[in-house]
């Protein structure tokens, strides 16, 4: 008994001593990265202007940015006034949805107007004409586009991405893409885009959480022959710099008015999907993807009431109407896709197919989820259905990452 007791304590002291010098190393490790991440800062690629200011001297520049396109190193200092101070000649400024200050609803249609700062002329990418004109490049001798992603498939710049490109590569147009880090690509999740279900939500068979930079996504869309009659855009990518795929990125720019923090960036691939339901996300209130709810008791005992607010939205659902529901304010940033909350308000909802509105599938990208849901099948049952296509996706995302 006394040598079994010696035999338990010596392995014991072993295995401690072990864990000390794990720990150990572990410390030295994330410390290092924390000191390097202090002396290296993440720097998007509008922050290296050394880079792609050679490639802009003496050229008529048409300019695809929102308010999220800003020297971080600079105080916020705009892209277009960064521009316009080097001497660069920038002719127009094409926009996306919320417009060049990002100012307006989702959904809202972007006039054409002019720049009340600069006086450049803007032209809308959102409403009747999601895709630049022959006319409109024209007098173009390169694009600049440089906007602030999220990383999920339903985000609509990857679609303004999508169409810029086709466009020059139709009129022989170099673009060059300033790529920013993407706050969701840590992971990637959730089901594959059926072509049948393309729309504007989503034109690419990418999972909802898509693990790419725009970058290189776009790298993906031409490599893929993703454009119209598989046509390839001249496309140069100025890579983020001291950034990877396992870093968290805290915006500077809030990069549409209903994600005003990391929390509702992080909570937005999950909770978006209640946009295709009569299930509030917050909308209306200033903390949207970070709460849901509707005008009844049993949908929980948190309670808002969305009202129309001036640069986020502007009659949202259930306006002026009391919401039960959750509130996801406190959610970890470690938070990854979950289903819980959409299968949650489901079966408390009792509606079965009313539940659901004809937005859901182009969300979804096929109808597969929603008989799913309607099947009851469980978030695991659900996940396995597609999980071959995601490893799939996954070997082909390998070909186009510039931040392994």
């Amino acid at each position: 008994m006394k040598l079994l007791k010696l035999i338990l304590l010596f392995t014991f002291s072993l295995s401690t001593l072990a864990y000390c010098k794990n720990s150990s190393k572990g410390d030295k490790e994330n410390n290092n990265r924390i000191n390097k991440s202090a002396e290296d800062p993440i720097l998007p690629a509008a922050d290296q202007p050394e880079k792609y200011l050679p490639l802009l001297k003496g050229k008529k520049v048409g300019l695809v940015a929102n308010q999220t396109s800003i020297l971080t190193q600079s105080n916020n200092q705009h892209l277009v006034d960064f521009l316009l101070s080097e001497g660069i000649t920038v002719q127009k400024i094409f926009v996306p949805e919320h417009g060049f200050r990002g100012d307006a609803d989702a959904g809202e249609v972007i006039a054409n107007d002019t720049d009340k700062d600069t006086g450049i002329p803007l032209v809308s990418l959102y409403g009747a004409n999601k895709k630049p004109s022959e006319e409109a490049l024209m007098d173009i001798d390169v694009v600049v586009f440089d906007f602030q992603d999220v990383g999920v498939r339903f985000y609509t710049y990857i679609s303004t991405m999508h169409y810029v490109m086709e466009a020059c590569a139709e009129q022989n147009k170099p673009m060059i893409i300033m790529d920013r880090p993407n706050p969701n690509g840590d992971y990637i999740d959730g089901p594959i885009l059926d072509k049948a279900y393309k729309s504007f939500v989503g034109m690419h068979p990418i999972p909802v959480v898509h693990g790419l930079t725009m970058g290189e996504l776009a790298q993906m869309i031409n490599g893929e022959g993703w454009l119209k009659n598989g046509i390839k855009a001249d496309i140069t990518v100025i890579p983020v710099a001291n950034w990877d795929h396992s870093m968290h990125y805290s915006l500077p720019i809030k990069p549409s008015p209903n994600l005003p923090n990391d929390v509702s960036i992080r909570l937005y691939p999950s909770l978006c999907f209640f946009e295709g339901t009569d299930i509030s996300v917050g909308r209306g209130t200033y903390y949207p993807f970070q709460v849901f709810g509707a005008p009844d008791p049993k949908f929980g005992k948190f309670t808002f009431t969305p009202e129309s607010i001036q640069g986020m939205s502007k009659h949202p659902p259930h306006e002026g109407k009391l919401c039960f529901g959750t509130d996801l304010r406190e959610s970890e940033l470690d938070h990854q896709f979950t289903l819980k909350y959409l299968l949650e308000m489901y079966q408390k909802s009792g509606l079965k197919e009313k539940f659901f509105n004809s937005f859901f599938n182009k969300l979804a990208g096929s109808d597969q989820l929603k008989k799913d849901i309607l099947a009851d099948k469980t978030e695991a049952e659900i996940k396995a259905g597609w999980q071959a296509g995601l490893d799939a996706y996954k070997s082909k995302r390998e070909k186009y990452l510039l931040y392994r």
